[in-house]
C-alpha cells in the first residue's frame, strides 16, 4: 500500500487559505491536492477521483502548489514547446540558407541533397517526412505541376475535345 502524503501546517494553513480565496477551478483544485489528502487521509487515486483528476495530475498540482503564489506567473510556463527537435529554428535558418539561396537564384529546391546534408549534421539517419516538415516550418513547399499550361488556349481544348475520335 501507498504512503499516505503528508504536509506541514503552514502549508496545510495556506491550502485552507487558498481554497476560500480561490478564483478559479485550477487555483481550487492545487489546494484541493494538498488538504484532501493530508486532511482526509485520502490517496492520490482517490483525491484525482474527488477532483476530476487523475493521479499523475493530483502529484502536478501538489508540486505546483506555492503559498502565496498568483497564478499569474502561471500563465508563462505551458506545455507545449517541441521537445524533440533535432535543431533549434535558429539552427535550422542556418542550415537551410545555403539551399534557400541557391533556390532563389533560380535553382530549385531538391530533398534529397537537403535530407543528405541533414543526416550528416545530425550524424543518423532521418525519414524524408523530417524534412519536408522542416522545410514547411521555414516556408518551403513541394510544388506540383499544374493540370493545364498557363498559356494554353481553352476554347482549342474544347474543340479538341468534340472533334477526337471516341472510344
Amino acid at each position: 500500500m501507498a504512503r499516505k502524503p503528508r504536509g506541514s501546517e503552514t502549508l496545510l494553513d495556506a491550502a485552507e487559505q487558498a481554497v476560500k480565496r480561490a478564483r478559479g477551478a485550477r487555483e481550487l483544485r492545487e489546494a484541493q491536492a494538498v488538504l484532501l489528502p493530508a486532511l482526509h487521509g485520502l490517496s492520490l487515486e482517490d483525491t484525482g477521483r474527488l477532483i476530476g483528476r487523475s493521479r499523475a495530475t493530483v502529484v502536478r498540482l501538489r508540486g505546483r502548489f506555492k503559498p502565496g503564489a498568483t497564478h499569474l506567473e502561471e500563465s508563462a510556463r505551458q506545455w507545449g514547446g517541441r521537445r524533440r527537435q533535432n535543431m533549434t529554428p535558429e539552427e535550422e535558418a542556418a542550415f537551410l540558407a545555403p539551399f534557400f539561396e541557391q533556390a532563389q537564384g533560380g535553382g530549385i529546391l531538391v530533398v534529397a541533397p537537403i535530407k543528405a546534408a541533414y543526416e550528416k549534421a545530425l550524424e543518423r539517419k532521418v525519414p524524408d517526412s523530417t524534412v519536408y516538415r522542416l522545410l514547411a516550418r521555414h516556408g518551403w513547399r513541394k510544388i506540383a505541376p499544374r493540370p493545364r499550361h498557363p498559356k494554353g488556349d481553352p476554347q482549342a481544348r474544347e474543340a479538341w475535345k468534340k472533334n477526337s475520335p471516341q472510344r
